[in-house]
């Protein structure tokens, strides 16, 4: 199987929700760095972590995770 990158629209979801890197952090239990790194597209989170930002700024996994490549919902 052939790896596949992801795109996120973390960033934008997090700023939709009025949230800092820092304060969505401490909402899903890991460091503002994390935050980072995911919205830099360089860290790939667990399923429970996409979860609970979905959960948190109130969108889909769709609206925040795509494979690169693929359109966009």
């Amino acid at each position: 199987m052939e790896d596949i990158e992801i795109e996120n629209r973390v960033k934008l979801a997090r700023v939709e929700a009025g949230l800092t890197q820092e304060a969505l952090a401490d909402l899903v239990g890991v460091t503002r760095q994390t935050i980072g790194l995911i919205e830099a597209g360089k860290y790939n989170p667990t399923i429970k972590l996409c979860l609970m930002v979905a959960k948190i700024t109130h969108k889909s996994l769709d609206e925040l995770f795509w494979i690169k490549g693929e359109p966009k919902r």
